[in-house]
């Protein structure tokens, strides 16, 4: 199920749009537990388990392999500034896990920030206990793709080319003194711009180049992955 639009929401680091959220609905407020470390468990392992579990409602394992594993834009902040968690048993779980869960006053159940702290060279390593809004998650070019509208082959250059534009912007916001890689993509760039502020003339064609390609991407994104 394609993530609707709605409106941007102002982040917690700073005064400015955050990126479209999966929506989810939740009932009552998160129950926090103390925050507690474990230990990652080794690839071998996570692999093993990711093969291991049917779980894929909206998807075929082979597709999973061959699309989902050389993306991770639905987890990595690039698509969304967080993920709405459905139950305060499902935000306590993911925290005792050792992810940033934030509970805002508009949002009950609490939100898993992104980029997710679970992800791992693309692949989730929470996969069997993951949220349920990402276990109902696919986004449009899946979609496309099992209903055969596009190839496996295209479906292929079009994450490659997303991925060669999100790398691009972060390159410039680096440039302009970004380096908290721990932020969405949008909110990356804009504390890129906020930074960025000067009179410097070629300073300011690299600011005016990250908003192009923010925007750029931003459109990118909703095109191909979110629909609308």
């Amino acid at each position: 199920m394609a993530a609707a639009r709605i409106p941007l929401l102002q982040s917690k680091h700073i005064r400015g749009p955050r990126p479209q959220r999966r929506r989810f609905f939740r009932t009552p407020k998160s129950r926090r537990l103390p925050f507690l470390e474990i230990d990652n468990a080794p690839p071998a392992a996570i692999l093993r388990l990711i093969l291991a579990t049917n779980d894929f409602p909206h998807m075929k394992p082979g597709l999973t392999d061959t699309l989902c594993m050389r993306c991770g834009l639905c987890c990595d902040g690039s698509l969304f500034a967080d993920v709405e968690l459905a139950s305060d048993a499902e935000a306590s779980a993911l925290e005792v896990m050792g992810l940033e869960i934030e509970v805002a006053e508009e949002n009950d159940g609490g939100e898993l920030l992104q980029p997710c702290g679970a992800l791992n060279c693309k692949k989730c390593r929470i996969y069997p206990h993951r949220p349920e809004a990402c276990r109902t998650f696919a986004c449009r070019l899946l979609q496309e793709v099992e209903r055969g509208r596009v190839g496996v082959a295209p479906a292929k250059k079009k994450i490659a080319a997303a991925l060669k534009r999100i790398g691009h912007v972060q390159e410039l916001a680096v440039q302009l003194g970004a380096g908290a890689e721990g932020l969405p993509l949008q909110e990356r760039g804009m504390v890129a711009l906020a930074l960025s502020q000067t009179t410097d003339l070629a300073r300011n064609r690299k600011r005016a180049e990250l908003k192009v390609a923010l925007a750029s991407v931003e459109r990118l994104l909703q095109a191909t992955f979110l629909g609308g």
